[in-house]
């Protein structure tokens, strides 16, 4: 079978399972996903591949000893996805993998289960026999932002240490044109309840004068950001710049942003998406419009999720915010504020021989370069490896492209990405073991 077969027949072995990790009635199929892949690295030949269970969701850590004198790579992915939501907007079902033209879709076909598919074939290629270590890090829940990832590591710090790690969880530039990230941002969230009753209104007797809660949430959530669109939460800061920019007609398109809608924010798109921070409202629990009445509500609560921009401190900016809404309240309403979970951003060097041998190995597979960009998205896990192995080089990309709509109906990734993606990681490991010869 060619490369593309064999990715191709992995996919369809892992995404119609519904490894969704942010929803507790999928924790069987989590688990049922994690028996899979383990069984996938044994037939290319793994001699040590265990499934780690508890705390964390499932994970798999498989390992290929490193020959005498020759350095190991770490291989990292992830198995668990984001929710389907509404399968009325799919074009295709989602938990089926469905080719159309070069595009593969289905649920995690680019976020991460693709990345996943990649670090089996590129084994297979060596028959059981890889040139140097490597290592197959594959987590179950970087989708609810790795909240076991410090204890993992620190349980685990001998399996999965390496010389150098291969984290297949970025984006491309465009298909067809690899990218390295040089810097992630991080993230953070809060659950936020705003009280203005101590009971529930009739609006006809009581407005105009009593101020509803959700009226009160949403004037709230509007001072989030200035005119222009700017995160306005003080205490926010980055110093990160790119030698790349984002054309402004091309993220327009990327982004499918309606007719007459304005980019938010100012200065450069690259600077925006990669090196500052953003705020969205991402949940919001009241009334449905088909429930609603003409009623005061006594209180609303909203999830506010926070990208942290390089050079932060994730828990510091996760305070900035707080402050932000417990000061920002209108009319004098009531905030409560739970705190959730903090992912630290990271900034990773490229200039290391094992990453640079990565670098040749992805220009010769795709005959082109890779663009050293920023990363919108976080991985928490970046930051944590590299406190835990400092002297580790990495080497940050992915297999997603602009049109993959991760975490959004309608997911799909590029096949002759992901042919070229195996191409490149086979090549690195054999010129990584050159590098000792």
């Amino acid at each position: 079978m060619t490369i593309a077969e064999n990715l191709i027949a992995d996919l369809n072995r892992i995404v119609p399972i519904p490894s969704i990790g942010a929803l507790l009635n999928h924790a069987g199929d989590l688990k049922t996903s994690a028996e899979t892949i383990a069984d996938m690295l044994r037939e290319v030949g793994c001699p040590d591949v265990q499934v780690i269970d508890g705390p964390c969701a499932p994970a798999i850590i498989a390992r290929f000893p490193a020959p005498e004198g020759k350095p190991t790579v770490c291989f990292y992915s992830h198995h668990d996805v984001q929710p389907i939501g509404d399968r009325g907007v799919w074009v295709h079902d989602p938990l089926t993998v469905t080719p159309a033209g070069d595009r593969l879709f289905g649920r995690g076909t680019a976020d991460d289960k693709g990345g996943v598919a990649c670090h089996v074939e590129t084994l297979r290629a060596f028959d059981g026999k890889p040139p140097i270590g490597v290592t197959v890090f594959i987590e179950g829940e970087e989708e609810i932002g790795s909240p076991h990832i410090l204890d993992f590591i620190r349980d685990h710090v001998d399996e999965i240490r390496a010389d150098a790690y291969v984290i297949l969880d970025a984006g491309n530039w465009k298909v067809g044109e690899p990218a390295f990230t040089t810097s992630l941002r991080g993230v953070c969230d809060c659950v936020v309840k705003v009280s203005t009753l101590d009971h529930a209104l009739h609006s006809g007797q009581f407005g105009g004068v009593a101020p509803d809660a959700l009226t009160a949430l949403c004037r709230l959530m509007a001072s989030l950001h200035d005119a222009e669109g700017n995160v306005a939460i003080a205490g926010l800061t980055t110093a990160v710049d790119f030698d790349v920019d984002y054309d402004s007609e091309q993220f327009r398109a990327d982004a499918g942003l309606l007719d007459g809608v304005s980019q938010l924010g100012s200065g450069p798109i690259a600077e925006r998406l990669w090196a500052k921070p953003s705020v969205s409202v991402i949940g919001i629990d009241a009334v449905s419009v088909e429930e609603s009445s003409n009623t005061l509500l006594p209180s609303a609560t909203a999830r506010i999720s926070l990208r942290v921009p390089p050079g932060m401190e994730a828990a510091a900016a996760l305070e900035a915010l707080v402050a932000h809404l417990t000061s920002h309240a209108p009319w004098g309403a009531h905030v409560e504020v739970e705190r959730g979970a903090a992912g630290n951003p990271g900034q990773v060097p490229i200039d290391g021989p094992l990453v640079q041998a990565g670098m040749a190995a992805y220009t010769q597979a795709f005959g082109v370069a890779p663009v050293a960009i920023g990363q919108g998205g976080a991985i928490p896990l970046v930051g944590e490896l590299h406190e835990a192995f400092p002297a580790a080089e990495f080497l940050v990309t992915g297999i997603a492209d602009p049109d993959s709509r991760m975490h959004s109906p309608n997911e799909s990734v590029s096949l002759s990405d992901l042919v070229k993606t195996v191409e490149a990681q086979v090549g690195f490991l054999q010129r990584a073991a050159s590098l000792t010869d």
